[in-house]
């Protein structure tokens, strides 16, 4: 049996359909991410499954019992979860073990077993040496890491993330991120992570619902979801892409000047002579100096060095006004306006409809 069920789960504001059948189902202890623009629906997903907003259409299920539906949900302290905001919500006039501790106080269990639960908990975050200061004296990670041992503390069947990393920097985003899965893994809660920021989605899910318009286009493995997109939305918004119009022939689609071998290919059914958009990643792109069996001659046409690899601008010498992205690594150089050899991996290129 799933832990979580969305079954055609739909959400309006008058005409407005902010999210529209939703279909998602959650394994135990799987971590799922909400991911998509400003405005697509996600947090509005987030905020029905927590039971702050009752559905208009569709039920939410966890363990086979409706929590959601247009009549009547299920109150938030009733569901056995946990949620984290983006403003972490901790209380500024409590210490760190009294952040930890508010969940199972209110829950009336007796002290020492409280002390004991909080201080396991403060132990795992590396928040133990911490117990006894106040908000304000910590950093942002820190506060982050207080927002999580409450929320695990009181042993939620589901952990509910709304952008919770959005208020760090950089480095420390990343630093968090790779906290987050470890207590997903140590704890084996199943989880739904909200997040604009698909890199961190790709770091961490083990699905992504990527969510556009309050429709939900594709829910997969990050691995998929990069080489498999099914719709143009998910290719374009996952990564970056090469996205190209072709015709599809018996041997291959031509893509201006070149031809893409499509034996290996999932053409999507469509007959020979049909239209096509193709989605090919600058990672699916090689560049030689020399001719290679295959290859189609290229001219560069810019180049950004950034680092772990080359950024290359080039086009079919057939098409020049074709221009494709092409991630090489940092051995791999070659002159603005110089010629080179281009081939192509087929794991990184998706026929779309």
């Amino acid at each position: 049996m799933n832990k979580l069920v969305l079954e055609n789960l739909g959400k309006r504001y008058g005409p407005l359909a902010v999210v529209q059948n939703m279909d998602l189902s959650l394994s135990e202890g799987e971590f799922v991410s909400l991911l998509g623009p400003s405005g697509c629906g996600k947090t509005t997903t987030l905020r029905m499954i927590a039971g702050f907003v009752d559905p208009s259409e569709g039920c939410i299920r966890m363990n086979g019992e409706v929590l959601s539906h247009p009549g009547g949900s299920v109150p938030p302290e009733r569901r056995g979860m946990s949620m984290i905001f983006q403003s972490y919500a901790i209380w500024p006039n409590m210490t760190v073990r009294e952040n930890v501790a508010f969940g199972l106080t209110v829950r009336r269990m007796p002290a020492a077993q409280v002390r004991q639960r909080v201080d396991e908990i403060l132990a795992v975050v590396h928040l133990d040496h911490l117990a006894e200061r106040y908000p304000a004296e910590l950093s942002g990670g820190q506060q982050q890491r207080v927002a999580l041992a409450r929320a695990i503390v009181v042993r939620p069947q589901v952990l509910l993330l709304d952008e919770p990393l959005s208020n760090l920097d950089a480095n420390l985003r990343e630093e968090m991120r790779n906290e987050i899965r470890r207590l997903h893994d140590e704890f084996g809660m199943t989880t739904v992570y909200v997040t604009h920021d698909q890199s961190e989605a790709m770091a961490i899910s083990d699905r992504i619902a990527v969510m556009n318009g309050g429709n939900l286009e594709q829910i997969d493995t990050p691995w998929a979801l990069y080489n498999r997109p099914r719709t143009r939305f998910v290719a374009e918004f996952i990564g970056r892409t090469n996205l190209l119009q072709g015709v599809l022939r018996e041997d291959g689609i031509v893509c201006g000047g070149f031809r893409i071998d499509t034996r290996a290919l999932d053409t999507g059914g469509h007959a020979a002579g049909t239209d096509v958009a193709v989605s090919i990643r600058p990672q699916a792109l090689r560049l030689h100096a020399a001719q290679e069996q295959g290859a189609t001659p290229v001219t560069v046409r810019s180049r950004t060095y950034l680092g772990e690899h080359w950024d290359y601008v080039v086009s079919p010498a057939e098409a020049d006004s074709v221009e494709l992205r092409v991630s090489a690594s940092p051995g791999a150089v070659f002159e603005r306006g110089g010629s080179a050899w281009m081939s192509l991996n087929r794991d990184g290129i998706a026929v779309l409809p």
